[in-house]
């Protein structure tokens, strides 16, 4: 649907009914900025012009907060603006111009008006804008003039384009340059005394920032050229547009002797003159020292802003599923030691590879509820897990489509195996992770035992019921988990004899239970263990994951839809 911001409907009627003066029409175009404005903006205006500002930061500087009359083109804006402090001066329409031939106090006022407006040649505001090009805005560098209109959106939309999202809706984020920041406060303060001279009320907050002015101006153009798209303050599309300019160090520089503490160098910036630490160092510093430091008006620039490439960046999509794996060569993430790939797959990079390609994703960030080892298999319904898509540029998938993913999937490789694959929530991510201690995990272990057993050896392990562990952290994590006594709860066991050395044992426990130090005993770190309880040395020859018991995500049925 495209995005269309029309005049306020008020200020529409103005503009049809309301006339400069009694007897000579205007017409609407001309007429907007004339009914926007207030006497107490003249000297404003005036001094504004003559200090070198577009007509746009004008209109910001008046707290003209009429979104269509930034839309108008700049030169038209800036003859209104001419004709308005013009027109005024004397308080006359073009009909009464002359006057009465008669009223010689008329004349003498006329006169003495004329004088008290008369400035210096170098600062009188011209009324018509000469051939060759203006000079750029010494506020904005040039962002709400040549940076600012049809021909950025038609470029700002193919750049858009070309990265090939799907969206339906998309904001506008602008990123500008910090010496802006310093530039808009010696403009203010070059008004500023004016404002007091005159007795007017003008705050400086009430200013409309020039990123407010800009997208004003170029949202409806934006949705236009990209075919009606919706461009709103809230989406999970976001386009960045980003101006650079090259003296932003040296508009700067001054602030960092007189406010140090608010530049601090970080890793990730190129320069100590972020926006934040320049607005920062503003509000710390006096009128006084500012004036002493940087030019009032702000000086002119030999060039202006210049505007980088566009940045696109869609929110995170989150795919969630539950995964087997039948391999006991297989880790679940990338195997590296020392720099040294070990395995050349994991279970992350098989179910990754085509979601990458089918989201177009440009990264994304694997988690699962609780890991195996690489020799251990998961088996039954499988492992609960979830991946982040970082800035996909497809977003939207019917369950007919995330079925077909599935099968890509399955389809790619014996070791794994995906069930039901789904786009979930943000907020349903913390569902996975939720209860970890709590909930329950089933295991099928072989044992080998030392000594030689019977049956009857073993039958007492099936009347073991919550069995309490103190597991010391297992020599072979302790790299990378803290050492502690951890205590984790054997909630049943069952023994089922295979031969005098090696019987089958199911285990159901809580997560988190480190079930190979379990048998083997880890040297004692973990008491009581299977070793203690057999009275004979034991290891764990092989082990599964039956099942991890967490009701999420959501069960998706296995065959064909109804």
């Amino acid at each position: 649907m495209f995005t269309y911001f029309p005049r306020e409907p008020a200020v529409d009627q103005k503009l049809e009914a309301e006339v400069v003066c009694p007897g000579v029409p205007v017409c609407p175009a001309a007429a907007a900025v004339m009914l926007l404005l207030k006497d107490k903006d003249k000297p404003i205006i005036r001094k504004l012009l003559s200090a070198g500002c577009c007509a746009r930061c004008v209109l910001r500087f008046c707290c003209v907060s009429v979104q269509a009359a930034y839309r108008q083109p700049q030169q038209k804006t800036l003859k209104e603006l001419q004709a308005f402090i013009v027109d005024t001066e004397d308080n006359k329409c073009p009909d009464s111009a002359a006057g009465d031939p008669k009223d010689e106090n008329n004349k003498s006022h006329d006169a003495s008006v004329s004088e008290a407006s008369e400035e210096p040649p170098s600062k009188r505001v011209k009324l018509e804008p000469e051939d060759e090009d203006q000079p750029v805005c010494v506020v904005c560098l040039g962002v709400l003039e040549e940076l600012c209109g049809p021909v950025q959106a038609v470029k700002i939309s193919e750049d858009v384009k070309a990265e090939m999202f799907e969206f339906d809706s998309l904001v506008l984020s602008v990123s500008l340059p910090a010496q802006l920041c310093v530039r808009e406060h010696s403009c203010w303060l070059h008004v500023k005394k004016e404002v007091r001279e005159k007795g007017l009320v003008l705050d400086k907050d009430d200013v409309v920032q020039v990123k407010e002015a800009f997208k004003w101006v170029m949202q409806g153009l934006l949705a236009k050229e990209l075919g009606g798209v919706a461009v709103v303050t809230k989406s999970v599309f976001e386009v960045g547009v980003e101006f650079t300019h090259s003296e932003t160090d040296t508009d700067c520089h001054f602030l960092a002797a007189t406010c140090p503490d608010c530049f601090k160098p970080t890793k990730n910036k190129q320069s100590v003159f972020t926006r934040m630490a320049v607005v920062k160092a503003l509000e710390k510093i006096s009128d006084a020292t500012f004036l002493k430091h940087y030019a009032c008006p702000p000086a002119q620039t030999t060039s202006g802003c210049s505007r980088q490439d566009v940045q696109c960046l869609h929110v995170s999509v989150f795919v969630a599923g539950r995964y087997n794996k039948f391999c006991r060569s297989l880790p679940q993430t990338p195997w590296v030691i020392d720099g040294e790939r070990r395995m050349e797959s994991s279970v992350e990079e098989l179910i990754a590879a085509p979601i990458l390609t089918t989201f177009r994703a440009d990264g994304f960030n694997f988690s699962s509820s609780g890991r195996e080892d690489v020799d251990v298999r998961t088996l039954g319904t499988g492992r609960p897990f979830a991946m982040e898509l970082l800035n996909p540029h497809r977003s939207r998938f019917s369950k007919e489509e995330m079925k077909q993913l599935q099968e890509t999937i399955n389809t790619s490789s014996d070791k794994i195996r995906v069930r039901d694959l789904q786009i979930v929530t943000r907020e349903a991510m913390s569902r996975m992770k939720e209860g970890e201690e709590d909930k329950t995990k089933s295991y099928t272990a072989l044992v080998w035992t030392h000594k030689s057993i019977q049956r009857e050896d073993i039958a007492f392990i099936d009347d073991v019921k919550d069995l309490t562990l103190d597991q010391k952290t297992p020599l072979r994590v302790l790299h990378r988990r803290a050492l502690a006594v951890r205590q984790r709860v054997i909630h049943s066991m069952n023994a089922r004899f295979l031969d005098p050395h090696h019987f089958y044992l199911s285990l159901k426990t809580q997560a988190g239970t480190y079930i190979k130090e379990f048998v083997h005993g880890d040297f004692g770190r973990t008491k009581p263990n299977l070793c203690q309880l057999l009275q004979t040395d034991t290891d764990i020859l092989e082990l599964d994951v039956e099942s991890v018991e967490l009701d999420w995500p959501p069960s998706i049925p296995e065959g064909p839809s109804p």
